[in-house]
């Protein structure tokens, strides 16, 4: 027998009983799907016996990680629908790639791309509706026989010799790097898989999803946190794909796809190289961007926007660098500085200060300063003093001449509402962010929120003294601030920048992990320290003494030759 108190109420189960058993009886307590348990503040995957007394609360597929484990769950059962599909793993080898909107964009490979791809009337490939719709009807096939999803523990060896049979190289070569004697492994109807995090134990419990073609892919639809029980439509995001799509291509021509791609490279010393490429190829970019803003003749506005600790600042730099190669003399405002004074913020639901919404800032002072800077005048610049909460005047004065150009750093940059009075013809957008083109493996994808995450977490504890278990803590909410203020308006954006460097988890490894072990397991945010923990064993940790001193990396580790 064994004892089991949930949500106070203790009663005695007659072993073996299983977290599942126990979750159906307390799903009507909840309002979403249950598909993990915390017994003894351990997370717990449902197929497990219950093997002691314990104290026992449940996550919901509203909770982060049991959104988490929902969409990991439904990546198997897309890999194993294509695996029947084309009639064995080795022939449906696909690669679960990024998010695009509400999607997760995922690539045939190998001959199975040779089978499903064909030349579009644009010129570019495009994947087989037909072969699409024929993998979606055997997701929902699987769903609906709600089938187990078995884990197993295997020796290192055992599940390297396992994935060799299924022409998983990507894995064989990620376990070379594994300190682990054992490999836990999933198993969905004779299908075996490696994957990172936990998985929910049945099929059926996958019941919300669709698969629609798209370009060279397919984009796999799930549910959103906010919503687990609606499958969003698909919106495609043309400038956003391409911008990833264009990065997945440079790694590939650099044969750096996989986590142990990196691992390898830097094992055979070849990493201060590949460093200097990819600094040369963001420097390449941002004079494009630089380039054909000129070439316009009439912007007055470049407006930079992006979610947090994408670099924002580093990259404004770089570009006002560039930008003065043209003749331009560019000048930097910070939106920031036009902060309305503490007491005017708005508050969120959970009445804290809403710094991310644009009621936040003085919209009309901003076009004010804008305007009259546009047309000539002489304009004394605010200074918004975080201290005091209060923007201030200090006899900062700006006056525009033929070639000066600001450069404007803040969130909500791509937004017409902040710039509403200034013509459309005399701004330039940019929208910079981290999107990391990097997978754990062909079937685990590396989110790059995670990469942003990591970042952020580096640079508030270096330059802010702020520790670990506050980012976490306050992730959540800068998140919601990006989905509503940054992300509607990317493709709005003239040119898009992606500031994620393929090797800088290996970099950030060293910085970040003393940092997530000092979490301890009574805090709350110990379950996110484990995982990330977890996710950086993948990584060999390089230093950080290679890095250019002008790099957007330097702005989180330190050490750059900007202010930042």
């Amino acid at each position: 027998m064994v004892r089991v108190t949930v949500n106070g109420e203790c009663k005695e189960y007659r072993t073996p009983v299983t977290y599942e058993q126990l979750a159906a009886e307390h799903q009507k307590e909840y309002d979403h799907k249950i598909v993990l348990a915390v017994a003894n503040n351990k997370i717990k995957e449902l197929y497990k016996n219950v093997a002691k007394d314990v104290t026992v609360t449940f996550l919901t597929v509203k909770d982060r990680i049991g959104h988490d484990t929902y969409v990991r769950s439904a990546c198997m059962l897309l890999i194993k629908a294509i695996s029947d599909v084309a009639g064995s793993p080795e022939a449906g080898k696909v690669s679960i790639e990024f998010s695009i909107g509400k999607g997760t964009f995922c690539m045939p490979k190998g001959s199975l791309a040779e089978k499903v791809l064909s030349e579009g009337t644009d010129g570019y490939k495009q994947i087989d509706p037909a072969f699409v719709e024929k993998v979606r009807e055997r997701m929902l096939e699987l769903v609906r026989e709600d089938l187990p999803v078995m884990k197993q523990a295997y020796p290192t060896d055992e599940a390297i010799e396992l994935f060799e049979s299924q022409g998983m190289d990507d894995k064989v070569r990620l376990f070379r790097y594994r300190r682990g004697s054992y490999i836990n492994v999933y198993c969905l109807d004779g299908y075996y898989d490696y994957n990172y995090g936990y998985m929910v134990p049945r099929t059926g419990y996958l019941e919300y999803l669709d698969l629609v073609p798209y370009e060279n892919g397919m984009m796999l639809m799930l549910p959103d946190r906010d919503e687990p029980e609606r499958i969003p439509e698909f919106a495609p995001k043309e400038k956003l794909f391409a911008t990833l799509l264009r990065t997945n291509d440079w790694g590939t021509k650099m044969k750096i796809e996989t986590v142990a791609d990196l691992n390898d490279m830097i094992c055979e010393g070849d990493l201060a190289e590949l460093i200097l490429v990819q600094e040369a190829l963001q420097e390449r970019r941002i004079g494009e961007i630089a380039g054909e803003i000129a070439r316009r003749g009439n912007v007055k506005f470049v407006m930079i926007a992006g979610p947090s600790s994408s670099g924002k600042t580093t990259f404004s730099h770089r570009l006002s660098i560039q930008l003065k190669t043209h003749g331009l003399r560019p000048h930097p405002i910070a939106v920031d500085d036009y902060f309305v004074d503490r007491h005017k913020t708005p508050k969120d639901e959970d009445g804290n200060y809403n710094f991310e919404c644009l009621e936040a800032i003085d919209v009309e002072r901003f076009n004010q300063d804008m305007r009259d800077l546009l047309a000539g005048k002489r304009v004394e610049m605010p200074r918004f003093n975080f201290k005091t909460g209060l923007r201030e005047y200090k006899g900062d004065y700006l006056k525009l001449e033929k070639d000066d150009i600001l450069v404007i750093e803040g969130i909500h940059g791509l937004n017409d509402a902040l710039s509403h009075s200034l013509p459309l013809e005399s701004k330039f957008k940019i929208y910079i962010s981290a999107l990391t083109s990097l997978n754990v493996d062909d079937h685990n994808r590396i989110a790059t929120t995670d990469g942003r995450l990591l970042r952020r977490l580096v640079r508030d504890a270096r330059t802010r003294g702020t520790s670990a278990t506050h980012t976490l803590r306050m992730w959540n909410s800068v998140r919601r601030g990006e989905e509503e203020n940054i992300f509607p308006f990317q493709e709005s954006a003239d040119a898009m920048f992606n500031s994620a460097l393929i090797y800088e988890l290996a970099v950030l490894k060293q910085f970040a992990e003393p940092l997530l072990y000092g979490i301890e397991r009574d805090e709350p945010e110990y379950f996110e320290a484990k995982r990330l923990l977890k996710f950086l064993e993948y990584f060999l940790g390089v230093s950080s003494e290679n890095l250019p001193n002008n790099s957007i990396l330097r702005e989180f580790v330190g050490g750059s030759c900007f202010r930042v």
